[in-house]
């Protein structure tokens, strides 16, 4: 069986865009807060979404670090290519 080619380096390292994308989604959920408290709009389903958004990005960056963690210790079933 011929193993798969290594991930590219940009595709290898998506720690920085779960951060961030996490981030992201924690601010804009601050500010939709903010507007509520100022009695601008009703926390609605884009406070939700955000919040959601904030929480899977963290569930993915910790499945991938998971995983790098797996790849540097040598297990065989990690996936490999993760610096």
């Amino acid at each position: 069986m011929i193993s798969p080619p290594p991930l590219p380096p940009r595709l290898s390292r998506p720690a920085l865009v779960a951060v961030v994308g996490s981030a992201l989604w924690l601010v804009a959920a601050a500010l939709l807060l903010l507007a509520a408290l100022a009695g601008l709009r009703p926390l609605d389903i884009w406070f939700t979404a955000c919040l959601a958004g904030a929480f899977l990005g963290a569930l993915g960056y910790g499945i991938f670090a998971w995983q790098r963690a797996a790849a540097r210790r040598g297990s065989r079933t990690a996936q490999q290519g993760l610096e």
